[in-house]
């Protein structure tokens, strides 16, 4: 009886505690993470985390960090509690800082995701994909941040890993930085080859056309789902529907809507879960699964033991789908 007693009083706590913090939140750090610079970010963001302050009556503020790794620690010790990722990113969000996807990217022109390309000048001699996996050798190469699924995942994956090539080694230099100073690297002639995206592109077209006529796409990847919003699963859960309410309600008059375009070209929001890192998962696995697979100073037994892993963590993500 006295150990029943002791169970429902610690519930008890735990539930008036939960009650208490909601009531306490007084501010969010809202995380966005750095595809441009941050001026360029905030001029983006803010007029829409103001919005959302006015609506949920809580003040949100905007976390702009230099690198996405910034956001993700940020998070992780919850100086930030809801955070816009790519899905690689957001991957370690949910794995690493308590994170859980609550909400997706609606493409302005209904596109269900968007796209990784590597691209040239188009004054370069490259012309196509071969000469850049044949030739690497004589170019430099802008690749985007580690934990970038456009700028780094996704074609190390599809362009370099499948082609048993390595990114790190494959050019005479190999530069990382965000899809902004990538795009105005080739731009400028500074790298001869480098990552980019669908929304980076969009964007240039939009403003500054005759940017976009001095670049070549050479690759254009698998469709790649839009990004996720991530919180930390400890907000209370009456903060999480005004957060969630709001931002799946978000675009309902003109003013909204420009704001929205003005932030990638964006119609909306809508409601999504973890599931949709699943294909990233699946991408991450894959890419382990090769480097493994090629590794030729790994003994049999160890390799054996690490390619079996992957394959059950593979057919789990499959039934989870």
């Amino acid at each position: 009886m006295l150990r029943k007693m002791k169970t429902l009083l610690t519930a008890m706590a735990l539930t008036a505690a939960t009650v208490a913090g909601a009531a306490d939140i007084k501010e969010l750090n809202f995380g966005i993470i750095a595809t441009e610079k941050a001026g360029a970010m905030k001029q983006m963001w803010e007029p829409f985390l103001e919005d959302m302050t006015k609506s949920i009556g809580i003040k949100v503020n905007g976390f702009y960090a230099t690198d996405y790794a910034g956001v993700i620690e940020a998070q992780r010790f919850n100086k930030v509690q809801v955070a816009w990722y790519g899905n690689k990113a957001a991957i370690d969000a949910v794995d690493r800082s308590q994170g859980e996807v609550f909400a997706q990217f609606v493409d302005l022109d209904g596109t269900p995701g968007y796209y990784s390309y590597l691209i040239t000048h188009k004054d370069s001699p490259i012309k196509n994909l071969d000469q850049v996996l044949k030739n690497g050798k004589e170019y430099t190469f802008g690749i985007g941040d580690p934990s970038s699924t456009s700028g780094t995942l996704v074609p190390t994956y599809y362009v370099f890993s499948l082609n048993k090539l390595d990114p790190k080694t494959h050019f005479k230099v190999t530069r990382s930085s965000n899809h902004e100073g990538n795009f105005l690297a080739v731009l400028n002639k500074q790298v001869d080859v480098a990552t980019s995206n669908s929304e980076m592109t969009e964007k240039v077209k939009e403003k500054t056309p005759e940017k976009m006529e001095q670049i070549r796409i050479l690759w254009t990847s698998p469709l790649i789902p839009r990004d996720p919003l991530v919180w930390r699963k400890d907000l209370p859960s009456d903060v999480k529907k005004k957060v969630q309410d709001f931002v799946t309600g978000y675009g309902k008059n003109e003013r909204e809507k420009e704001i929205l375009k003005n932030m990638y070209r964006l119609a909306g929001f809508k409601a999504s879960t973890d599931a949709q890192l699943i294909p990233i998962r699946q991408l991450e696995l894959f890419k382990d699964r090769m480097k493994f697979e090629g590794d030729v100073n790994m003994a049999a037994s160890e390799k054996q033991a690490k390619l079996a892993d992957i394959d059950a963590k593979l057919a789990i993500l499959a039934k989870s789908k």
